[in-house]
């Protein structure tokens, strides 16, 4: 990867917005408070010291020599915080004052406060930003209390024939929506308070060290504003590589640097190393705990996300389930297994019959599969063969073409009829609804040695059902691809992905795509 400067890019020694240009040798004391950070002999930036008080860790040294940044007790004691911690209280106490004034329109308030607060989060207002500003924030705002007011009122005028009764309703969402303006004026200027006195700050790696990851440590350690205290790069640099780069270790050790600085978060600027590389290094599970930002590569283009100074910043989304939406993919998965099991209950009985018709009794069949953090557990299916042996149904890959199956076994197979009895394995939490399918240990321990990314398939519960699978990735297909796809859905998950993938999932069995 070139270290060329790109196209738009800033000087290293370009004043960040807001900052007033004055000769760089003028003294510390002449700055104001906010923009002074005391001396750190661990942590350098630019060209100023090594991280580790003289100590040089390019590579070629070991990274567990680096010591823990002197100031993580800061970062320790603020690293649980959340902007939604502040910010969703505040809104959800403006748009329920209006019952202080008047209780006779409860319902209304309180399905206008859920609705709300439920718009903001799916538009990323409860999301922690980098660049602090109500102004940046108020046409997300309004255009979001617009829409959220104007489906409750028409509701409301629904239910009401009352003038009346609407003029004072409309009234109190009026002040409902300034209270919440205000609310959020006043909690960004918490923040910015809190950020400048760094009494909330995270640890933050700067993953590259090119000219954009060096403007960015200088910005960091220069503007508090921002939330975030400058920890070093890490990077994979060339033999060629400046000895004053503040390199705390190599890329590959990222994991245990993160742990050794307690680093929160994680900025990703031209780093010297392929894209499938880095994306393999922060998929590891103490790296990827980590909010995980990046410079665009082309960021002199127009970006709608967050900045930092003038350098353009987006938010990556998690590279793992966890916190809220695992709580909330749990609950769905959990919802959905009750109510198929109930509505399914005739066609499992009837499933059951076939199974006993066709082997007699043992209608089930129990087998070792390995599910989320590599733990094992069985997996239930109605019986549709019986194999030789256990080592024969452990390691044999395909049975597609088995004389052994039976033309009932053969035709549960085709509808995917066989796998019903898995809504019990969801039910216990060893399945989820969608996810990665899981597979018996040989082949995961075969598979993992042979592709890197098979492994990180089971960050999430393995599924019933499976983007790979319904996107035509079953049977004698490439490995790889299935990895990949399962990993994209990992990254990219939401309710309405499952929703699809169920969606196309009872298309395929409608169109016996099974087996």
């Amino acid at each position: 990867m070139s270290r060329q400067p790109v196209m738009g890019y800033p000087a290293t020694n370009a004043p960040d917005e807001g900052e007033v240009s004055a000769p760089t040798q003028r003294s510390r004391s002449a700055e104001s408070e906010e923009e002074a950070e005391p001396p750190n002999p661990q942590t350098t930036a630019g060209a100023e010291s090594t991280p580790t008080g003289g100590e040089d860790t390019r590579p070629g040294l070991d990274a567990t020599a680096v010591l823990p940044y002197p100031s993580s007790r800061t970062s320790t004691r603020t690293r649980g915080l959340r902007a939604w911690m502040l910010t969703a209280p505040v809104d959800v106490a403006a748009l329920l004052s209006p019952l202080l004034l008047d209780q006779r329109y409860w319902r209304g308030t309180l399905v206008m406060t859920v609705l709300t607060v439920a718009v903001f989060a799916a538009g990323g207002l409860y999301q922690a930003r980098r660049h602090v500003s109500i102004l940046d924030e108020l046409p997300s705002l309004c255009g979001r209390l617009l829409a959220s007011s104007a489906i409750v009122v028409i509701i409301a005028a629904l239910r009401h024939d009352s003038a009346e009764y609407l003029v004072e309703f409309i009234r109190g969402l009026a002040i409902a929506a300034i209270l919440v303006l205000a609310g959020r004026l006043l909690t960004r200027e918490i923040a910015t308070l809190a950020r400048r006195q760094r009494w909330v700050e995270h640890n933050a790696i700067i993953i590259g060290s090119g000219p954009t990851a060096v403007e960015l440590a200088r910005l960091l350690r220069r503007y508090p504003r921002y939330g975030l205290r400058f920890v070093g790069h890490v990077d994979t640099p060339p033999p060629t590589a400046s000895a004053t780069t503040p390199l705390i270790g190599p890329l590959d050790q990222l994991e245990h640097l993160v742990r050794l600085t307690e680093c929160d978060v994680l900025i990703i600027a031209d780093p010297e190393c392929p894209e499938l590389v880095l994306m393999e290094i922060l998929r590891q599970p103490k790296v990827a705990t980590c909010d995980l930002w990046a410079a665009p590569r082309l960021w002199g283009s127009r970006s709608h996300g967050d900045h930092i100074g003038a350098i353009p910043i987006v938010k990556v989304g998690d590279t793992t389930l966890s916190g809220p939406h695992w709580a909330l993919k749990r609950a769905s998965d959990v919802v959905f297994a009750a109510l198929a099991l109930l509505l399914l209950s005739p066609i499992l009985l009837l499933c059951a019959g076939l199974a006993f018709l066709d082997g007699g009794r043992g209608i089930f069949f129990r087998q070792e599969r390995i599910g989320r953090h590599g733990k094992p557990f069985h997996i239930i299916k109605f019986r549709t063969m019986r194999p030789v042996n256990e080592h024969e149904s452990q390691t044999n890959w395909s049975i597609a073409h088995d004389r052994r199956v039976s033309p009932i076994g053969r035709f549960l197979r085709r509808t995917s009829l066989d796998e019903l009895p898995q809504l019990w394995n969801i039910l216990r939490g060893d399945m989820s609804v969608v996810g990665p399918r899981p597979e018996r240990p040989y082949f995961v321990e075969k598979f993992s040695a042979e592709y890197p990314s098979y492994a990180m398939r089971h960050r999430v519960p393995v599924g019933l059902t499976g983007l790979a699978q319904v996107s035509g990735l079953r049977g004698d297909t490439p490995i790889s691809d299935r990895a990949r796809f399962d990993n994209y859905y990992i990254e990219n998950w939401s309710l309405w992905l499952d929703a699809k993938v169920l969606l196309r999932t009872v298309a395929e069995v409608f169109r016996g795509g099974g087996r």
